[in-house]
């Protein structure tokens, strides 16, 4: 993500400002934001002491309490993390669930660390964080590199330092609700894992059935076959769509047959990359300009710029990683008559399903996989025909329409 990401995004929010009528006093606070915290992370490695930075920026809270993941990577700085947790703002109003903005993170790259590492720089961060974060204030969940297993070691560390800090006094709020994302024996809910990539699939078939359109034969590259990658493109190959090429970090591969999704899933998880899995190897950002009808960058912000955008085939993008598409991009895209399904909108199924593990927690109650699924596939819909409308109404891209919707769900909690 490039450093001046934030300034980008208030461009964003005024461009969108122009379609709806709302308070300017609600634009203004939006280009602030409530709080950004930044705290020192030291953890033991090699029989030293090595300093880590850590962030956590709660952007808005106009809807509810602040939400939004905790990301590792060495490219972690605070002018990522306050453009994410801004986008999470315009995320939780668009999929209309009661949170607001936030985002967090810790510069390291987690690959060079032990699982125990990984557990010492968690638990630390958590202790630092703790006043700022609780199930009705902050309530962060998995974001790049980290998982359930991270999640777990944030809320017992939580509830210890809480004890800590009360006296041994016992808890009277829901300590399981402090973060989402967990794994489902601390609290976690069924269908989290898989949420963000089905409702990115709720989403493109909602906007398919507009057209008269279905997945049924599409061809589709995804870059980025990470957790939300994966999840995805089988989604995709289970909706009717044939996935020819993939990506990771390391290796690309097309195979225009199509690709036995499952089968690749496993491949990574036994060996860590696609590389050697089979199929034709091209380079992982040559993905995006193979000739199919739906490309979906899952991976990194930045990756559709205004060069590569140029050479894009695809009839749709499908963003299902954050800011994966540059301004200029968007611009080439659109002229090209190129259809971008937003970030906002398309990867909003994590939230909606942390949402729903949140409430299970707050309300002492636990639901099958089919309740999470029926309500998520109701949101999405729900949210994709409301931009779907906005876009035809005003005459303006999906991504434009998407943040028009954002802003009159948040006006409305505004106003009161």
């Amino acid at each position: 993500m490039k450093r001046n990401s934030w300034d980008s995004a208030c461009l964003q929010l005024r461009e969108a400002a122009h379609y709806v009528s709302v308070p300017s006093s609600l634009i203004e606070i939006l280009e602030h934001h409530d709080r950004t915290v930044e705290v020192s992370v030291p953890f033991e490695t090699g029989g030293q002491v090595r300093i880590l930075r850590g962030y956590r920026v709660q952007h808005n809270n106009i809807r509810g309490p602040y939400k939004g993941g905790i990301r590792y990577h060495p490219r972690v700085d605070m002018d990522e993390v306050r453009t994410l947790a801004f986008w999470m703002t315009m995320k939780c109003a668009l999929i209309d669930v009661p949170f607001g903005g936030g985002k967090g993170g810790i510069e390291v790259d987690p690959k060079q660390l032990s699982k125990k590492e990984i557990e010492q720089i968690t638990r630390e961060f958590t202790r630092k964080i703790t006043p700022f974060i609780g199930p009705s204030s902050d309530v962060p969940a998995p974001d790049v590199n980290t998982n359930a297993e991270i999640m777990g070691f944030i809320v017992d560390e939580y509830r210890k330092e809480r004890l800590r800090r009360g006296g041994g006094m016992e808890l009277k709020e829901h300590i399981a609700a402090t973060v989402t994302g967990k794994p489902i024996s601390k609290g976690g809910s069924e269908g989290r894992m898989e949420a963000t990539g089905l409702g990115g699939v709720y989403a493109l078939e909602a906007l398919l059935s507009k057209e008269g359109k279905s997945l049924d034969g599409c061809t589709v590259a995804v870059q980025g076959f990470g957790n939300v990658g994966q999840w995805v493109a089988r989604f995709l190959e289970e909706a009717g769509a044939s996935v020819v090429a993939l990506s990771d970090s390391s290796a690309g591969i097309h195979e225009p047959t199509g690709i036995d999704i499952q089968s690749a899933m496993r491949w990574k998880k036994r060996n860590g990359t696609l590389s050697g899995f089979g199929g034709r190897a091209v380079a992982p950002a040559d993905v995006l300009t193979l000739p199919v009808d739906i490309v979906v960058p899952a991976a990194l912000e930045g990756a559709l710029t205004k060069q590569n955008a140029r050479m894009v085939r695809a009839r749709y993008v499908l963003e299902m990683a954050n800011g994966p598409t540059t301004k200029e991009a968007d611009a080439v895209l659109r002229k090209k008559g190129i259809l971008v399904v937003p970030d906002i909108l398309a990867n909003a199924g994590g939230v909606f399903v942390s949402y729903c593990e949140w409430y299970q927690n707050m309300h002492d109650e636990v639901w099958k996989k089919e309740k999470v699924f029926t309500e998520l596939k109701s949101a999405m819909e729900k949210a994709t025909f409301e931009v779907y409308g906005m876009s035809h109404k005003k005459h303006i891209s999906f991504r434009v329409a998407a943040y028009v919707v954002s802003l009159r769900h948040l006006a409305e909690k505004y106003k009161e």
